[in-house]
């Protein structure tokens, strides 16, 4: 039961067999209950993972958005589960339709060791070939962030025109990346026709997330940045970049993902205000501040 659990709740016969586990037990545990035989030569037990039960009926490895939890990827969406079901992406080689299942191409590169799962190359190939283009940075960005790939390893695998929209994304890959909202931030700033610099350290301020237009700091805010004891730290650092004669902004979650074209036009519009002399040093406004 505990090798069935670590393997999602499902393995093949062969699986089962090269770990010790004999015939007889097998037969006792479909015996009494313990374990269900999905098919032949496939037992699951009661809870099993439903994604990777149905990549094991279909013959098929999960890959594309399907397997990026098995390789805690980022993800710009939640994972289909019971509240949001959504298609399962597979690869099966068959070329057969299936009801709420993308078919991918064939897999290319070595396959998760134990798991019906899609190698993290192939995973990504899937991604960049298949998601709009936010969703597979995200899951890319997540990967190059960490080490596992690299994007120049990628660019190797999409060649021709018809990658062209895939290699095009990986453009957008940061070097360095603390959290999905830098990279969507990055790419609509950059998409907008601005300046951004990123992870830019800032005297007696520290580093800030984004720097627009060497005017304007940007800071995207998780969960933890709404926590009080790191507000009133936010706050203060919001001050000491106003005292180094800069103009600072905040954005949140649902900003970046859910608001993008708010968050930019809100920018340009604080960059339009600097331009025209709104923010004027006071020799533009002479007498409201007194001499020091």
């Amino acid at each position: 039961m505990q090798f069935l659990r670590n393997r999602g709740g499902v393995a093949r016969t062969e699986q089962l067999r090269r770990a010790g586990f004999a015939k007889s037990a097998l037969a006792t545990g479909v015996g009494n209950r313990s374990l269900n035989l999905l098919r032949r030569g496939i037992y699951a037990i009661e809870g099993a993972d439903r994604d990777i039960v149905a990549a094991f009926q279909a013959n098929g490895v999960l890959t594309c958005v399907s397997a990026a939890r098995f390789y805690n990827l980022w993800q710009l969406h939640e994972p289909r589960n019971a509240q949001r079901p959504g298609a399962l992406h597979l690869s099966c080689g068959s070329g057969l339709a299936r009801d709420g299942v993308v078919d991918h191409a064939r897999c290319t590169h070595p396959k998760h060791p134990y798991l019906p799962v899609a190698g993290l190359a192939d995973v990504l190939i899937h991604a960049l070939r298949c998601r709009a283009e936010l969703e597979s940075l995200v899951l890319v960005q997540s990967a190059v962030s960490r080490g596992l790939i690299t994007t120049d390893f990628l660019k190797k695998k999409l060649p021709g025109n018809r990658n062209g929209a895939a290699r095009a994304v990986l453009d957008f890959v940061l070097p360095r990346a603390d959290s999905l909202l830098e990279v969507l931030a990055h790419m609509h700033f950059v998409r907008a026709g601005l300046r951004v610099r990123m992870h830019v350290e800032l005297a007696g301020v520290g580093e800030v997330d984004c720097l627009i237009n060497e005017c304007l700091v940007v800071e995207l805010d998780g969960r933890t940045h709404l926590e009080p004891r790191q507000v009133k730290k936010d706050r203060y650092r919001d001050n000491a970049s106003v005292r180094g004669g800069l103009l600072s902004l905040r954005y949140y979650y649902q900003d970046v993902v859910h608001r993008p074209e708010e968050m930019v036009n809100e920018i340009l519009t604080v960059l339009r205000h600097r331009e025209v002399g709104h923010f004027a040093p006071a020799r533009y406004a002479p007498g409201w501040v007194p001499p020091s």
